[in-house]
């Protein structure tokens, strides 16, 4: 685990974990959000359908492909993209501001590509963890293990995954998530020194 390069002075912030997908940031950021009654979650926005467990308002919000590509163009994204094929992802200026709202610091469960738009946006407001897993063959392994996907999504997440691992450089930190125990503890400690807790 790097050093951070400074401390959060003004408040509230916002703390960005991304990742490739299989590398764990979703379970790092709700064990973060169980420790640390500081940080709201921002909820993503995707035009995808919900997966059995997932629920709308809390995993993400879900919208219909109309219905996303109207926000867009109402200028109600503070970042978008279509991550897969007609599969779009993006943050709502909304959350930003009911979370702050509450006088939380945002912590974000996001993709790569938003979270790079996300750390331009904000600066030095803002704190970016890549997580990074301990190979691109164990990443791989970890994406076949969950049975979410078809064999074509599958690849296309591992093409992605694939470049997404080349980003590590553009964040201000990154935390390997090898040993799970380790990695949640290093994740804390990160929290910790950014909010000055």
């Amino acid at each position: 685990m790097q050093k951070l390069p400074f401390e959060l002075k003004e408040k509230p912030g916002i703390v960005i974990f991304t990742a490739p997908s299989g590398a764990g940031k979703t379970t790092i950021v709700r064990h973060l959000l169980g420790k640390f009654p500081e940080l709201g979650f921002s909820v993503s926005a995707t035009n995808r359908p919900a997966r059995p467990h997932e629920l709308n308002g809390k995993d993400y919000y879900f919208f219909r492909t109309r219905e996303f590509l109207r926000k867009v163009k109402e200028g109600a994204f503070l970042e978008w993209e279509e991550v897969y094929d007609d599969q779009f992802y993006g943050t709502l200026s909304s959350e930003v501001d009911r979370i702050w709202g509450l006088d939380q610091h945002i912590i974000f469960d996001i993709e790569v590509n938003g979270a790079t738009n996300l750390k331009e946006k904000y600066g030095d407001r803002s704190l970016a963890v890549f997580i990074k897993p301990p190979s691109a063959e164990v990443l791989f392994e970890r994406l076949r293990g969950r049975k979410t996907e078809t064999e074509a999504s599958l690849k296309k997440r591992i093409i992605r995954a694939e470049r997404e691992l080349t980003f590590e450089d553009k964040f201000d930190t990154v935390l390997v998530n090898d040993d799970l125990t380790i990695a949640l503890e290093e994740a804390e400690e990160i929290i910790r020194s950014f909010l000055s807790l």
